[in-house]
């Protein structure tokens, strides 16, 4: 069919139209169909005296500040104490997105109530950010622990059942913890080469343990006992990266196993934080160009930048029948960037000036 000049304007502006109906639909409900939950604390429970000083209101004010609390200490490196200075109910007002209230209960003149409580990721980055706080990236992560415990006046090696820490280590949990530990199972073959490497223990890689478990990430705990005095030596692996510290604390009557653990996972969790951590002061802008007419793939990639945390923010920068070109910052490196698209299915092309998605 062969068509005149006019009537190719005419389909060029039909199609023109048809693109920009697709495209403000696409832009308005793309973003808020998936939302990422990273944000949001769940099964949050609070109880109060049901009384004649019983007032709902207060009990929704007092989830909001444990919500609050439980993801600054989820997405941040400071202390528990430390966190309850830093916001005011109204200040945590403003940075709250939603919240529900998903079961409530009365017993023995008590009320019962577990909630929901959504942050918006931006108002919180901003906060956090006026107060010079660098939050982390709130990725769980499965790794293994190897505790090993040397009693050096006795000089004994206690392993697995003999060992309180490794019988005690998944007892002790903190509801805002990010890494989920998986400790080996009692192997006589793993027993007869820690022997066998008793000597050079602090040298000794541990790869024919680890090799067992299919899991790159791990964190080998040594730790040497003198009477009450414990030397930790921690060989920590997490995504690729290899940290190795020292901890010295004293264990008596005064504090408890449970104490221990704890102090000794919040080390970890720190680490994990460290290397997620998102730097507001690093602006990295971005372009990519996608193919104008897959419109899935405009979806797919507007749901991924959004539940990107290190991306700040983006936009559509300009459109035609034939490309649509994106405008990010991103609150990381180039290298970041591209590897979060490593394993999911869209493609990110780098070998063009304008970066393109397929």
């Amino acid at each position: 069919m062969v068509f005149t000049f006019k009537q190719k304007i005419k389909i060029n502006i039909l199609t023109y139209i048809l693109f920009l109906f697709f495209l403000v639909i696409f832009t308005k409900f793309s973003t808020i169909s998936v939302k990422a939950n990273t944000y949001k604390i769940e099964d949050l429970e609070i109880s109060k005296p049901y009384d004649n000083n019983f007032n709902k209101e207060a009990v929704i004010d007092k989830a909001f500040e444990k919500a609050f609390e439980l993801l600054l200490l989820k997405i941040t490196t400071i202390e528990e104490d430390e966190v309850k200075k830093l916001a005011d109910l109204k200040t945590i007002y403003g940075l709250i997105e939603a919240f529900a209230i998903v079961d409530e209960k009365f017993i023995d003149n008590k009320y019962f109530s577990k909630f929901e409580v959504e942050f918006n990721k931006k108002q919180l980055f901003k906060y956090l950010e006026k107060k010079n706080i660098f939050p982390s990236v709130p990725k769980q992560k499965k790794l293994l622990l190897v505790p090993i415990l040397i009693n050096n006046k006795e000089n004994k090696l206690l392993l697995f059942s003999e060992n309180s820490f490794y019988l005690n280590w998944n007892k002790f949990d903190k509801k805002y913890f990010l890494l989920d530990y998986i400790l080996p199972n009692e192997d006589i073959e793993d027993i007869n080469l820690i022997k066998k490497n008793i000597n050079v223990i602090e040298q000794y890689d541990f790869k024919e343990i680890i090799s067992k478990y299919a899991i790159k990430d791990h964190i080998i705990l040594i730790l040497f006992q003198n009477e009450n005095t414990y030397n930790a030596l921690m060989k920590i692996n997490l995504n690729e990266k290899s940290i190795i510290q020292n901890k010295k604390f004293i264990w008596n009557e005064n504090q408890s196993i449970e104490n221990i653990i704890t102090s000794l996972k919040l080390e970890f969790e720190n680490q994990w934080k460290n290397l997620n951590i998102i730097n507001a002061s690093i602006k990295l802008p971005i372009t990519l160009s996608l193919d104008s007419k897959d419109y899935k793939l405009a979806q797919k990639l507007e749901q991924k930048l959004y539940n990107l945390d290190l991306v700040s923010s983006y936009y559509i920068d300009s459109f035609s029948n034939e490309k649509i070109i994106y405008k990010i910052i991103y609150n990381n490196s180039p290298d970041k960037f591209i590897n979060e698209f490593k394993d999911g299915d869209i493609k990110l092309n780098t070998n063009t000036k304008i970066w393109g998605i397929e």
